[in-house]
């Protein structure tokens, strides 16, 4: 098999700027000391090849796309017996090293259309997940890296910040891959803080957030009162965007002091 055609229903486009690739493996720094790598959507290799020349980890890959899998298999036979044919969304991550959880960091040209999808699930295994450095639309990108007062601030990039340091590290422009996208593309790198818990209810701390920013426009009193505000602050004035991570914290303890 030569090459793989790009599946427009997968969201596939092939990185084929080589320089680029060596940049992306470059920023994986085994934060904390992991020793394994998932690598999500692989396609025909082209970070997968750096990934293999490393010393000092040992790489997994994550490819849904058979005809992928069958090209991965020919030309990477240092991969067999750690390729997962499988959706990664689908994927038990406390196992997916066995039956012990053990601490991973991840990497990949993520499919555009399911990047939030993916970092949600990131989220749900942040213990496990220590480091992931992703390459998907700068907009996407530039979101989650945000800082409080910008535009493009918004649910993941407080979700995210709560957990993980996190540095947008360069663009990638549409000619480097095939087929090119519409869009440009952007390098992020996430690495897991020193947060085990938050000081308040996490699962109120997520509807907080979650429901100030689905109504990002309103002040914090009126977009919150779907989920039974009943108490007054000075950050209620305030709009969802205004808002870091410890003011978020905040608010949600309010919430359960009130509730």
């Amino acid at each position: 098999m030569e090459k793989v055609k790009a599946k427009k229903h997968l969201g596939q486009h092939f990185l084929k700027d080589l320089e680029a690739a060596q940049k992306i493996v470059n920023l994986q720094s085994l934060h904390r000391g992991y020793s394994k790598v998932l690598e999500i959507g692989p396609g025909m290799g082209v970070l997968t090849q750096y990934l293999l020349q490393r010393t000092d980890c040992q790489t997994y890959v994550v490819e849904i796309d058979q005809e992928s899998v069958v090209y991965l298999n020919e030309h990477f036979p240092m991969l067999r017996g750690r390729i997962f044919s499988e959706d990664f969304l689908k994927m038990d991550l406390s196992k997916v090293f066995g039956t012990d959880s053990e601490p991973f960091g991840i990497i990949g040209n993520m499919p555009y259309n399911i990047s939030s999808q993916i970092f949600f699930k990131v989220l749900e295994h942040k213990d496990l997940v220590l480091e992931v450095v992703s390459m998907l639309q700068k907009e996407v990108a530039q979101r989650i890296a945000s800082k409080p007062g910008k535009k493009d601030y918004g649910i993941l990039s407080v979700l995210l910040q709560a957990f993980y340091d996190i540095e947008y590290s360069f663009t990638v422009y549409p000619g480097a891959f095939i087929p090119p996208p519409k869009v440009d593309s952007g390098i992020i790198r996430l690495r897991r803080n020193n947060v085990e818990n938050l000081p308040c209810s996490e699962k109120k701390f997520f509807q907080v957030v979650k429901a100030g920013f689905n109504q990002r426009r309103k002040t914090l009193r009126n977009a919150l009162k779907p989920i039974g505000l009943n108490f007054e602050h000075e950050l209620l004035n305030k709009r969802a965007e205004q808002l870091g991570v410890e003011e978020f914290i905040l608010l949600t303890n309010l919430f359960a002091e009130n509730a």
